[in-house]
């Protein structure tokens, strides 16, 4: 006990040592720390946020018909009509619904390359 006691005094004698025998030293090494923090705060967090932000932006400011969308509810859809701030999505032969365009979550535009690579195979099949 009196070992850890003995290097547990020096030890706190030795950290408290360099602040009193520095006195005021250079500020910039102590604000260094918190410069750290915040750079990696920016890196990790902020920037990666506003990367994906500009794209979820780009990808709504580029919806057109016949985009296959998935919303933030789950519902799949191909877009039908695109107005200035809404779009109409038919998710059935009978039902079309009218979200919001920031509640669209993905989009997969295959259903024009699907029913173009649909219409060249059978252009071709009547051919031969």
């Amino acid at each position: 006990m009196d070992i850890i006691s003995l290097s547990l005094g020096s030890l706190s004698r030795l950290m408290a040592a360099p602040a009193n025998a520095e006195g005021a030293g250079n500020p910039l090494i102590s604000f260094l720390p918190l410069i750290a923090i915040v750079a990696i705060f920016y890196f990790l967090i902020l920037r990666p946020q506003n990367k994906k932000q500009k794209e979820t932006q780009k990808m709504l400011s580029a919806l057109k018909k016949g985009d296959r969308v998935v919303t933030i509810g789950g519902i799949h859809g191909v877009i039908q009509s695109v107005k200035e701030s809404t779009v109409i999505i038919k998710v059935d032969e009978n039902a079309k619904l009218e979200f919001s365009r920031s509640a669209v979550a993905t989009v997969s535009s295959q259903a024009k390359e699907e029913k173009e690579d649909g219409e060249g195979d059978k252009k071709e099949e009547k051919k031969e």
